[in-house]
């Protein structure tokens, strides 16, 4: 068994050996593009979304030093009509980029040591292939191809780890990116490769409007395509999984859930998810890592709007993106909309394609970004946030007098977002308002009721001993008449499951006046 050809399926077979939701689908998807222009796979996804399992299973599936056919017994890949047609039927050769570049950190010749690793193991499977002095890997491949006849599935899982990690030294950087020229664009490649399938966190750089190997077809957490579901937990598997652990699965939703990713618009973070079950407790188990270094830099970033559209996000809002400026290289960011980027391709934001905007998809990433916030120097938000929980138990405690300021300071503070959406931007100062409380409460904006919406509506996470909040805001009429129509629609009926008290906060705006008032009573089934 070998490092990098021939490694065989033990790693796979102790990925299924335990609790293994079935992602084989991606095998027809290689399976249909094999010999043929569509060739050249490169498919990214933010961190710990199952990427490296994924490139575990395609090299157990295609790598003929073992017989894998058990192994996917039962799996959704054997029931495709292809399945056997391919199955270990190519030599692989599979790398993990960041075991060299853990390994050769500060190496500007990181780049001729992999070649060398692998031609190395590469002549020791063809001992009869004679290597010249000049020979790169490629050359080595397409002699094996021209004497044999074999073809190769190639696999690089984080692909990128290089440019992200050791992008800052050009030559480096020039160096890689001419060694997967050199392999998949050259004239030999179709003739040495079946197959390619490239994974990581960014897409293939871009130098001018063109990406460094344009043959790819590039799936991404912006344009998944075909590849939505492949990667990441849809909401079937994950209610699959907490029926059989009896988990809750609003708690999973509300942490987990909330990545829009192509046609599937509710995909959750598995690794997340898995560690949950697992431990038997919720949490955010993302861990700090250099993306979440990044994120501290990339928010302070002084674009204009960019600290105004992270202040809505943060409050449940979505913002507007425009992601083809994006040159796909973290260290050439020029503007609001490649901050954003970024960020989604990192996965601390949801992309919703349909609307071309983008979002804080769930509790686990709120909280990185408050962690990643709480490392800046950014003022304006710590204060926001602390205004914030002032008005949450402000509400709480009944003090209608300080609710209405709290909320005519966050209007006066927040000015700046008014001019995003006229006719949606006191109810976006609401959501600002509360910013704080998405971190006891699950917040529902807009809620929708069997007569009409709600602004927000706040119910309780699990263990926060507090009321549910029901919060209606008018427009030059009365706090009164907000009340009404909080009662009169029946909004409360809408969270009965919510065995606790239920307060009903009634908020009106004066647009002469500038001011808002306020009413709360408490509401009782």
């Amino acid at each position: 068994m070998g490092i990098y050809i021939n490694k065989g399926n033990s790693d796979f077979r102790d990925i299924v050996a335990h609790e293994y939701v079935d992602k084989t689908s991606l095998i027809p998807r290689i399976n249909a593009m094999l010999n043929s222009e569509s060739r050249y796979s490169c498919v990214t996804r933010c961190r710990r979304f199952g990427k490296s399992m994924a490139a575990k299973m395609l090299c157990a599936y295609y790598d003929k030093s073992c017989d894998s056919r058990e192994m996917f017994r039962g799996l959704k890949a054997e029931r495709d009509e292809t399945f056997g047609t391919y199955l270990n039927k190519y030599y692989v050769i599979s790398l993990d980029m960041t075991d060299f570049t853990t390994k050769f950190r500060g190496d500007r010749e990181i780049v001729k040591r992999i070649q060398n690793r692998i031609i190395k193991e590469v002549l020791d499977v063809f001992p009869h292939i004679n290597k010249q002095e000049d020979d790169d890997l490629m050359d080595i491949l397409y002699r094996i191809s021209e004497s044999t006849g074999e073809r190769f599935f190639m696999i690089i899982d984080e692909w990128d780890a290089i440019l992200r990690e050791m992008g800052s030294d050009e030559y480096i950087t020039t160096s890689y990116v001419d060694l997967l020229r050199r392999l998949f664009k050259g004239s030999g490649s179709n003739k040495v490769f079946s197959g390619v399938y490239l994974t990581g966190i960014l897409p293939i750089k871009k130098y001018n409007t063109e990406s460094a190997l344009n043959n790819f077809r590039e799936y991404t957490m912006i344009r998944p395509g075909k590849m939505s579901e492949v990667l990441g937990f849809t909401h079937e598997e994950v209610e699959m999984l907490c029926r059989k652990h009896g988990m809750d699965m609003n708690e999973m939703e509300s942490w987990y859930d909330g990545y829009r990713i192509g046609k599937a618009s509710r995909m959750f973070n598995p690794y997340s998810v898995m560690r949950a079950i697992n431990e038997e407790e919720f949490g955010s188990y993302w861990t700090t890592t250099g993306a979440y270094d990044s994120v501290i830099t990339y928010i302070q970033m002084n674009y204009e709007g960019l600290k105004d559209d992270i202040i809505r996000m943060l409050a449940g809002e979505h913002v507007n993106v425009d992601t083809t400026e994006f040159r796909n290289d973290m260290r050439v960011v020029r503007s609001k909309n490649d901050v954003l980027t970024v960020l989604i391709h990192l996965g601390y934001l949801a992309y919703d394609g349909d609307t071309q905007e983008c979002y804080i998809p769930n509790k686990e990433v709120a909280d990185e970004m408050n962690n990643a916030i709480k490392a800046t120097t950014w003022e304006p938000l710590v204060k926001t946030i602390q205004n914030s929980k002032a008005l949450l138990a402000a509400t709480i405690s009944g003090n209608e007098q300080a609710v209405a300021r709290g909320i005519d300071q966050a209007h006066d503070e927040h000015t700046s977002i008014l001019s995003y959406n006229d006719e949606n931007s006191l109810a976006c100062v609401l959501s600002v308002a509360y910013i704080w409380a998405r971190n006891e409460y699950i917040i529902h904006r807009e809620y929708a009721t069997g007569k009409g919406y709600a602004d927000l509506v706040m119910i309780p996470r699990r263990n926060v001993s507090k009321p549910a909040l029901v919060i209606e805001l008018k427009f030059n009429h009365s706090a009164d008449t907000a009340i009404d129509q909080i009662k009169r629609k029946e909004y409360s009926s809408k969270i009965s499951e919510y065995t606790g008290d239920i307060l009903l906060v009634g908020i009106n705006y004066d647009k002469e006046t500038k001011q808002h008032t306020c009413k709360i009573i408490n509401f009782r089934k």
